[in-house]
């Protein structure tokens, strides 16, 4: 498995992968992840250099994302979509993904990394329930699902509510 950026000749295999991982919770609508991509790609708060790809015998099977967000007028990370192929999830690529971004976010000098997602899967990477670091929910229905990874660059004195990438907004 190889573990790289997107490229522009990946955006269809992308758009496959994110419809095939979250197409099943919606059938028989169309799964909204797709066109996220899509919308965040266009979007001011897209960061190439955090868009990266799974790759195995030369076949996209994976990819993840982190857009620009702010924590009041601080910037952070929002992560996501994280989507993987059917036919490679359980077999190593979603974690590969993770930690890749994440070490990527860290390295550029990012401060925070956050999420909504299962807390069961997200915990084994760090991520805690964001409200712990300050970081307020959107919605605060999320609750426990709404979390954040702080990273190196991280300042504990930065809090408020996390604010995504406007196309997440449109959700």
């Amino acid at each position: 498995m190889l573990i790289r950026r997107e490229t522009p000749a990946d955006v269809d295999a992308i758009r496959s992968v994110t419809e095939a991982a979250f197409g099943p919770m919606y059938a028989p609508d169309p799964a909204p992840e797709p066109g996220l991509v899509d919308q965040l790609r266009a979007d001011a708060g897209w960061l190439a250099q955090l868009s990266l790809v799974a790759e195995v015998d030369g076949e996209v099977v994976g990819h993840v994302v982190c857009t620009r967000g702010r924590v009041g007028d601080t910037p952070a990370l929002g992560l996501g979509p994280l989507s993987v192929r059917p036919d490679h999830q359980r077999s190593g690529v979603g974690g590969a993904l993770m930690h890749a971004v994440l070490g990527a976010a860290d390295a550029l000098g990012e401060p925070l990394v956050v999420l909504l997602g299962d807390p069961g899967y997200y915990g084994r990477f760090g991520f805690r329930q964001a409200e712990q670091f300050g970081v307020l929910a959107p919605e605060a229905e999320w609750g426990a699902h709404f979390q954040a990874r702080p990273l190196t660059g991280h300042d504990p004195a930065v809090r408020g509510v996390f604010t995504y990438a406007e196309p997440f907004l449109r959700l």
